[in-house]
């Protein structure tokens, strides 16, 4: 859960993708955009999905490579596969993210933060992890151009769905998980255990 440098971050002069910001996934790339794409929760889609009626997201998956779209608010991040570069890529994407933004921009309902959000409602500890997760450490995912989705609790074990460029990254498999535990484990429950979906 790194934050990126501001000198990293590469400055465009057109439209809506205002500046390219790497991720700590080589294969992930967050494009900023000059107004929120989306509001209510986040939206995720990974290539194997059909059936994609999301404007955006199809559009983008309409070029070779991508394996992932992942936006909320002010971003999205599109990962690609390992053996394409970004160079070939990151102009294609940009002027896909553009054609395709007023399709989705004002278009959305308000949807529920959480995709379990009616178990929510019935579960008090549910309820106060993803909490603490809102405050602690989605911020963070975000920042690094990704999320996380609560799949479920069985008992005191979290099953979380990472989204973006956490998806496919390294260190969120090993480091981030632990991370995102203990932080569960010091103002939840010490028992709380967190596996990946």
């Amino acid at each position: 859960m790194s934050t990126m440098c501001m000198s990293h971050k590469r400055r465009l002069s057109m439209g809506k993708v205002i500046s390219i910001e790497p991720t700590p996934n080589p294969h992930a790339k967050k494009f900023m955009l000059d107004s929120p794409v989306c509001t209510g929760s986040a939206r995720s889609f990974e290539k194997i999905n059909d059936g994609i009626v999301d404007p955006l997201a199809h559009a983008l998956f309409e070029i070779d490579h991508i394996t992932s779209i992942f936006y909320v608010q002010e971003f999205v991040t599109v990962s690609k596969a390992p053996d394409v570069s970004w160079d070939a890529l990151e102009q294609q994407i940009i002027s896909t993210i553009e054609a395709n933004l007023d399709a989705v921009i004002g278009s959305r309902e308000k949807e529920p933060e959480h995709a379990n959000a009616s178990t929510t409602a019935s579960n008090p500890l549910l309820e106060k992890i993803n909490a603490v997760l809102d405050e602690k450490v989605r911020p963070a995912l975000a920042g690094d151009g990704g999320g996380l989705n609560v799949l479920g609790l069985d008992g005191l074990t979290l099953k979380i769905h990472y989204q973006g460029a956490c998806g496919s990254c390294p260190s969120a498999t090993t480091g981030t998980m632990m991370a995102i535990e203990n932080v569960l484990k010091k103002d939840v429950d010490e028992r709380i255990q967190v596996t990946l979906a």
